[in-house]
C-alpha cells in the first residue's frame, strides 16, 4: 500500500508528489496522458496548429458540450461532432507544459470578492475560506522552487511580498518594452514587467531558455519553464518514493464511508487495474476531477461520490476575458525602429493593472490584468491571421499572398490578453452523460457553458483601454474579441471549498467534508478565479496542502 496516491500530475498534483515523496511518503501518481520529456518537444508548427498531438482524438475521448440557442433552450451536442476540444495537456506534468507562464498573483481582495464589492444579481459569488495572508508564504515557495523570473516595480495594485524581489532576474526583453513603458508614460499609467515562470539562464537544476518564441501552446525543450514535471515530478522521481505511471486512466474511486479506499485504473492496454494507499489526492483538473466523482458511485453516495448535496460539477468557471490586436507597420517608423522591430525571440514582458479595481457610478468595480505581447511565432497561426482584411471580408488569391508577405517582413502585431473574473452560475457546471461513452465505456463528462453579463462588460472596458495603449505606440487595424467562449485551459471551479457539506464539497484544507482521506488539489477548490491566469495560485495552493498532509502523517492521524 502506498502512503499517497495521486490522481493528475500538473500543477495541482505535483506539489504534493515533490514535498511528500522528499518527507519519505511513498508516492504514486496516477496521469492519463502521455510521459513526454525535453526531447519530445520539437517546434512542429502543423502538429501543434492543425493536428492536436497534446490532446487525445475526440472520437476516442470527448466531452458533450450544452450551449444556449437563440431561443434560450439549451443544446447538447458531442465535442467530436462540433470539434469543440476541451482537452488541454494530456500529458505528465498536464497543462503546465503548455502555459505561456505569465505568472500574476491573485490580490487580497481577490480573496473576498462578495464583502468587497458586493453581490451581483445572478452570480454565486462568496468569498474563499483563506485569505491572501495565508496563502503569501506559499506564492514564495513557488517563486523559488518552481522558478519565478521578473522585476518588481511599485504600482498601485501590487500585492504585499514577504521577499522584496524575484529570485530569477528578468528573461531577455525586447527593446519594444521600452516603447511600452513610454506609451503608458504618455498616458499616465504604471507599465509593468510580467513575472514568468521561465529561467533565463541555468539554475534549480534546469537549462535556461533558448528564446525560441514557442511557449504558449508548445512544451519547453529546454526546461526552463516551469512545468510541473519538469520543476517538481523530476525531483520527486529522484528521491526514490516516487512512482509515476503514465498512460494511466482512473475511473473510480472505492470507499466505505468513512475513508477512500482503492482507485481503479486503466492501463495503456486496456487492462483494469487498482491501487491503495492511506490517503488519495485528486488533481485530474477541473472538468475531469468532477466526473470521476460522479461516475464514482456507491451505496453511500448513489449521485456520485462527495456528491449527497448535489455540489460536485457545481459553480464551474473560467477566465473570462478575450484578447485584442494592433499592427505596426514599417512605414510608420523610422530605419531604426523597423530593425529593432525585426528582433525575434526576446520577450515583451509587459502588463497593466491599472484598472485591476476602478469605479463606474459611485460604485467600486472589480476590473483586472491586460498582458502584452507579440503575435505567437507561429507562422500557421500568423498567415492564418490575415486571410481576413480590416473589414473583416474573407481574401484569397494573390491579395492574400501579398498580405502575408506584408504581414511576415513589413510589419508586426503586437497583442493583448485580457483576463477578468468569470463569475460563477447556476448555469455553468459539470455533469455527466450516460449515453454518451469514451473508449473504456466510461460515461463522459457534460458541460453546461454559460456567463455573466458582467463578465463581457468589464472585459470591454478593459479592452478599450488596451487599445488606447496600442494607438499611442502608433498601431493600426486595432481590433479586439471580447466575448464569452470559455478557454478550456484556464477552468476552475466544480467542488468549491466552503464551511460545510451542504454549500461545498472541501473544508478550506481541500479535504473532501465526506470523507476523512481524500482531497482536491488541482483548480476545483477554487469559487472564484481572481483576474489572472490561475497556474501561480494552484500551485500556491498544493504546496499548502501538502503542509497539512505532511502534518497529519506526523502527528499519526493517517
Amino acid at each position: 500500500m502506498y502512503d499517497v496516491c495521486i490522481i493528475g500530475s500538473g500543477a495541482g498534483g505535483a506539489p504534493i508528489a515533490y514535498e511528500l515523496s522528499r518527507a519519505g511518503k511513498r508516492v504514486l501518481v496516477l496521469e492519463k496522458g502521455r510521459y513526454y520529456t525535453e526531447k519530445d518537444f520539437f517546434k512542429d508548427e502543423l502538429a501543434v496548429s492543425r493536428r492536436d498531438i497534446y490532446t487525445p482524438p475526440l472520437d476516442e475521448e470527448q466531452h458533450v458540450i450544452e450551449t444556449q440557442n437563440s431561443d434560450g433552450e439549451w443544446e447538447a451536442v458531442e465535442s467530436r461532432k462540433s470539434g469543440w476540444n476541451f482537452w488541454n495537456g494530456s500529458m505528465v506534468g498536464g497543462s503546465s507544459n503548455l502555459m505561456s507562464g505569465y505568472f500574476h498573483r491573485m490580490k487580497p481582495n481577490d480573496f473576498k470578492l462578495l464583502s468587497t464589492y458586493g453581490k451581483i444579481e445572478g452570480a454565486n459569488i462568496v468569498d474563499w475560506m483563506i485569505d491572501y495572508k495565508e496563502l503569501e508564504p506559499y506564492y514564495d515557495k513557488v517563486e523559488k522552487i518552481v522558478g519565478v523570473s521578473g522585476r518588481v516595480v511599485k504600482h498601485p495594485f501590487l500585492e504585499p511580498r514577504s521577499s522584496a524581489e524575484y529570485p530569477f532576474k528578468p528573461t531577455w526583453e525586447h527593446p519594444i518594452s521600452s516603447w511600452f513603458d513610454t506609451a503608458c508614460q504618455k498616458l499616465g499609467l504604471y507599465s509593468i514587467p510580467t513575472a514568468r515562470a521561465v529561467l533565463p539562464s541555468d539554475a534549480l537544476e534546469r537549462k535556461g531558455c533558448s528564446y525560441s518564441n514557442f511557449c504558449g501552446s508548445y512544451g519547453c525543450a529546454t526546461g526552463a519553464k516551469g512545468n510541473a514535471r519538469s520543476a517538481l515530478l523530476n525531483k520527486a522521481l529522484k528521491t526514490g518514493n516516487c512512482t509515476i505511471l503514465s498512460d494511466s486512466f482512473v475511473y473510480k474511486i472505492d470507499n466505505d464511508g468513512k475513508k477512500a479506499t482503492k482507485i481503479h485504473y486503466y492501463n495503456k492496454n486496456g487492462r483494469s487495474l487498482h491501487a491503495e494507499a492511506k490517503l488519495f489526492v485528486l488533481a485530474a483538473q477541473a472538468v475531469e476531477s468532477s466526473r470521476l466523482l460522479l461516475n464514482s458511485k456507491s451505496s453511500r453516495f448513489k449521485n456520485g461520490l462527495l456528491n449527497n448535496y448535489g455540489q460536485v460539477g457545481k459553480n464551474l468557471i473560467f477566465s473570462a476575458g478575450g484578447s485584442g490586436e494592433g499592427r505596426l507597420r514599417f512605414e510608420d517608423l523610422p530605419k531604426e525602429k523597423q530593425n529593432v522591430l525585426l528582433l525575434r525571440g526576446a520577450f515583451v514582458n509587459r502588463s497593466l493593472q491599472d484598472w485591476y479595481e476602478f469605479e463606474q457610478e459611485g460604485k467600486k468595480i472589480k476590473g483586472g490584468t491586460i498582458d502584452f505581447l507579440f503575435e505567437h511565432a507561429n507562422p500557421t497561426n500568423r498567415a492564418m491571421g490575415e486571410v481576413y482584411d480590416k473589414d473583416l471580408n474573407l481574401i484569397w488569391g494573390e491579395r492574400l499572398q501579398q498580405r502575408i508577405k506584408y504581414a511576415f517582413i513589413r510589419s508586426r502585431k503586437f497583442v493583448f490578453e485580457v483576463f477578468n473574473d468569470w463569475l460563477p452560475t447556476d448555469d455553468c457546471f459539470v455533469g455527466v452523460d450516460e449515453n454518451v461513452k469514451d473508449k473504456w465505456g466510461v460515461p463522459v463528462a457534460k458541460i453546461r457553458l454559460n456567463s455573466h453579463n458582467h463578465d463581457i462588460e468589464v472585459g470591454s472596458f478593459l479592452a478599450q483601454k488596451a487599445e488606447t495603449l496600442l494607438k499611442e505606440m502608433g498601431a493600426v487595424e486595432i481590433r479586439s474579441n471580447i466575448s464569452s467562449a470559455p478557454p478550456p485551459n484556464l477552468v476552475a471551479g466544480g467542488c468549491r471549498f466552503g464551511n460545510n457539506e451542504e454549500n461545498s464539497v472541501l473544508d478550506r484544507n481541500c479535504k473532501a467534508h465526506a470523507l476523512d482521506n481524500l482531497y482536491v488539489t488541482d483548480a476545483s477548490f477554487m469559487p472564484t478565479g481572481g483576474s489572472v491566469p490561475y497556474t501561480w495560485t494552484i500551485y500556491a495552493n498544493s504546496f499548502r496542502v501538502a503542509d497539512k498532509i505532511l502534518k497529519r502523517f506526523h502527528d499519526k492521524e493517517l
